[in-house]
């Protein structure tokens, strides 16, 4: 059977004119699947009866499986996914995680992009995992629709408009397990859908991808006329330590990652992202601070989120408050927009750096209360 969850217009548009049905009839398809999010052809009412029915049983809609669902005292919630088998995709069963985050009048959900991760960062559990394969263009979305279903179905058990405009109202971050620019093709090809004002209508503004700094991939990434946002996984001050920490750097070394960061283009409200993982007594030196201040002055709008290191079965350990503040401190009086993010779901292992498909951590429920 084909698989509709991940297929452009231009491919429903190849399937219709396959299936002798007009043209118009793909727009109606992906307008169903992606702008209302019906995830059953049956449910499609806009389409005929009788096409409904032909189309049942030649294609499908394959969301991942929920294995089991992790919420924290934050109210995050981890999803432990299955992603099913199969032979038309040419693709394995694999189980994946995805995170969904809520805060006032807005959730962000994080979502994977490979199952497991090939790119070794050493303070990062989904490292541990190694690569299982990559994602298809549909497993990535089912990741944003499957929150979003869970969200509509608990506004509507509260009495709430059901939807309410929640794609609208929802960030993406494609920082869970996986290198996304090593997986180019299907994570655009999500993307295209998810930031088609026709498709899942999210604002490319609230959509932020985060590399490891694969270079050709930022390359590419900034030759798209839709894009997400960028956002670079540093981690270091200098090329001993980073190629320590993250042994793609002796692939893509600071000085060509940098230069790949000061050309991405850039809207006028929009930074470069430099993520820096805090590892206590690693990188969190003062003169770490004033060399990664260093390396900022001269690449256009940048801003540096510190994260503090999240608890895992690695050898490092989490940064002090004192450090973590004079980090910023530091950075803000060299003039480079700083922020300290704490994150969330640590509870759980929903945490940056945590996925690494734990079922034994937090309380796991069926159904979000």
């Amino acid at each position: 059977m084909t698989e509709l969850l991940g297929a452009s217009l231009t491919e429903l548009e190849a399937l219709c004119a396959a299936m002798g049905e007009p043209r118009y009839r793909a727009g109606q398809i992906y307008h169903a699947l992606y702008a209302e999010r019906k995830t059953s052809v049956e449910a499609m009412s806009n389409l005929p009866k009788a096409f409904r029915e032909r189309l049942a049983a030649e294609t499908r809609v394959t969301l991942p499986v929920v294995k089991q669902r992790f919420v924290s005292v934050d109210g995050s919630v981890r999803y432990l996914l299955e992603l099913t088998a199969g032979e038309e995709r040419k693709v394995r069963a694999a189980s994946v995680e995805a995170v969904f985050m809520p805060s006032d009048g807005r959730q962000t959900i994080c979502v994977s992009t490979q199952a497991g991760c090939a790119v070794d960062c050493q303070f990062c559990l989904t490292a541990q995992l190694g690569l299982i394969r990559n994602l298809t263009a549909g497993e990535i979305l089912g990741q944003i629709l499957l929150p979003l279903a869970d969200m509509a179905a608990a506004r509507s058990g509260a009495g709430e408009p059901a939807d309410g405009g929640l794609a609208a109202q929802t960030n993406v971050v494609l920082m869970g397990q996986g290198e996304p620019l090593l997986n180019f093709d299907a994570v655009m090809g999500a993307m295209r859908i998810a930031l088609d004002p026709r498709g899942m209508k999210i604002s490319p503004r609230h959509v932020t991808l985060s590399t490891s700094g694969i270079v050709p991939g930022i390359e590419r990434l900034a030759a798209e006329e839709v894009r997400p946002k960028l956002a670079v996984s540093l981690n270091a001050s200098t090329d001993e330590q980073r190629d320590a920490l993250m042994p793609i750097n002796r692939k893509y070394p600071l000085r060509v990652l940098l230069e790949a960061c000061k050309k991405f283009p850039r809207g006028s409200r929009e930074y470069v992202t430099f993520e820096y993982v805090l590892l206590g007594g690693v990188n969190d030196s003062p003169e770490d601070a004033r060399r990664v201040a260093k390396m900022m002055s001269d690449l256009g709008r940048v801003k540096v989120n510190l994260i503090p290191w999240n608890p895992g079965a690695l050898p490092y350990a989490e940064p002090t408050a004192e450090r973590v503040s004079e980090f910023h401190r530091i950075l803000l009086e060299k003039g480079v927009p700083a922020f300290t993010r704490y994150s969330r779901g640590r509870d759980v292992m929903a945490a940056c750096g945590q996925l690494a498909l734990t079922e034994g951590q937090g309380s796991p429920l069926r159904v979000l209360e």
